[in-house]
């Protein structure tokens, strides 16, 4: 009866850890990039590049099925997926060198709240108050750090990215719910495989493929496209499936937490006290629009947005 009991047990906790693990892989993200000497948009391309590359692998030893034409018109909406992940990426990462990597995570992880203040068009979920007091809170809480950051060092242009990062990851969003003919790890596999085309384009009609690669940044480019990405998105992925769709939500939030808190320690960035206020109001507003969410009965679209934004950063 004991032994019974404590492997379900034991496999909720592999599960746990794995999807801990992911999350603050996701939140390394912008530290390791800090240490690759190249532009937003050719790190982006090398962490699609390497990211792709690992699930495609990983998803032949697994032996799993291909899905992908199964259904044109959510193949239609994966790839459309895949090209807002491309954008979303430069967006931020882009954002990370002008304005900070906390301050930029911040600023991104309002998409979440934008697709709940247009959920009663796109998915006929209804806006309670409670909804519409989280995307208050989050919208305050962006005035708050923007402003700071354009008061301090950051620029404009970095703004705007921060900004469309956000934006651009609802429509990520709203993609990908609509692509539910493909799920879970080859999901992942082919928006990674969507993205890097659409990077490689953008980076094809920017500058040509005349990309240099300095040494010291080979470690960290592999660390970002293998690790973070590649293994990062396969144990979030992997993990997901077997958590309560709440503790998937509530521990989503880590990963800009751990952003916020790595950026401190490693690369000396610092709030001041109103981007703190505007921190608290971004994610309280996000996660408790979130959660009351699903307690009126709407986890199935709310829940999704916490699910797939690891995939994407």
């Amino acid at each position: 009866m004991t032994t019974g009991g404590t492997y379900p047990e034991m496999k909720n906790s592999i599960n746990y850890i794995k999807h801990c693990t992911a999350l603050l892989m996701f939140g390394m993200n912008g530290i390791v990039a800090s240490y690759i000497a190249m532009s937003s948009y050719e790190i982006v391309l090398m962490r699609t590049l390497f990211g792709s590359l690992l699930l495609i692998f990983i998803f032949i030893i697994s032996k799993q099925k291909i899905h992908l034409l199964d259904n044109k018109n959510h193949l239609l909406f994966l790839i459309l997926s895949g090209v807002s992940m491309g954008a979303n990426w430069m967006f931020l990462y882009e954002a990370f060198r002008q304005i900070g990597v906390g301050i930029a995570t911040l600023a991104c992880y309002c998409g979440p709240v934008i697709i709940i203040m247009f959920s009663p068009f796109l998915f006929r979920e209804k806006l309670t108050w409670q909804k519409t007091a989280g995307f208050l809170s989050v919208l305050a809480g962006m005035v708050c750090i923007n402003l700071q950051a354009l008061n301090g060092k950051g620029t404009i242009w970095g703004v705007f990215c921060g900004i469309m990062s956000a934006v651009t990851y609802a429509l990520l969003v709203i993609f990908n719910k609509k692509a539910t003919g493909i799920v879970g790890l080859e999901k992942s596999m082919w928006q990674l495989v969507f993205s890097f085309l659409t990077v490689a384009a953008f980076v094809m009609i920017k500058q040509g493929f005349s990309i240099t690669i300095e040494l010291k940044s080979i470690l960290p480019i592999l660390i970002l496209g293998i690790i973070n990405t590649g293994i990062g998105c396969y144990l979030y992925f992997s993990s997901i499936a077997n958590l309560p769709v709440q503790t998937v939500a509530i521990c989503g939030y880590l990963e800009p937490l751990s952003a916020v808190i790595f950026s401190a320690l490693f690369l000396n960035e610092s709030m001041r006290p109103v981007q703190i206020i505007g921190a608290v109001l971004i994610l309280g507003g996000a996660l408790f629009a979130e959660l009351s969410g699903m307690e009126k009965g709407y986890s199935k679209g709310n829940t999704y947005f916490s699910c797939q934004m690891k995939a994407r950063q």
